[in-house]
């Protein structure tokens, strides 16, 4: 799969919510916001970029820890990440380079398939925030392809769906500026919000299939 029409970028992210809400999850979703193309009504979606607000578990089964590890080879499993969820969905846990249980892997393990061209960003701060941090950190590192486009539409808040943001969705009717100029809301001035932008959608550009992203703030 290389895009979506709109309709059925819409309905991939329907499902994606109605999964978040049967759970369990890995760890406890609070927001999902989707960004960037679809939010543009643009059709069709040449990829779609999903941002998830999670919460940490501060190791509330943590005494099982050990059983994963013998189990699955993958520490943190209580502490991490649920033991319950992993109980349930064992074939989606997955873990980062040091052997523990990674939130945002197991969360893109669960949530996307293994060939659609999506991203998902997980943290645990709320979109708007990082949307912030992450500008603040790539002007200062001179990276702006970590910059995270401002252009989001909350979908989905602690339980409740917002039915009116899906149904502008789906209708295209959202309005809003381009990037450099969102950008420069943002505080770049003209010519670094065009640099910006340019680098930003030359690395969407070379993404292909799922990918997946994690932040603490």
């Amino acid at each position: 799969m290389n895009e979506f029409s709109r309709a059925a970028a819409v309905d991939r992210v329907e499902r994606l919510v109605e999964a978040v809400e049967a759970g369990p999850m890995p760890v406890p979703v609070r927001e999902v916001w989707v960004y960037g193309d679809v939010a543009l009504g643009l059709d069709p979606v040449s990829r779609l970029d999903v941002y998830l607000t999670k919460d940490l578990l501060f190791g509330r089964d943590g005494d099982r820890e050990e059983e994963f590890v013998e189990s699955h080879g993958v520490q943190g499993v209580g502490k991490t990440v649920s033991a319950q969820w992993a109980d349930e969905h064992p074939e989606f846990l997955r873990a980062n380079h040091s052997g523990h249980a990674a939130p945002e892997k197991c969360l893109a393990a669960h949530l996307l398939g293994d060939d659609e061209p999506v991203h998902l960003e997980v943290c645990n701060t709320g979109f708007e925030n990082n949307v912030t941090q992450r500008l603040k950190g790539a002007r200062a590192r001179e990276n702006y392809e970590q910059i995270l486009d401002p252009r989001g539409v909350c979908l989905w808040v602690d339980g409740t769906r917002s039915e009116e943001a899906f149904e502008k969705l789906r209708e295209g009717d959202l309005v809003f500026p381009t990037l450099s100029d969102a950008l420069g809301m943002l505080g770049m001035d003209t010519e670094e919000a065009e640099t910006a932008a340019a680098a930003v959608r030359e690395f969407r550009e070379r993404q292909q299939g799922p990918s997946v992203r994690g932040d603490v703030v």
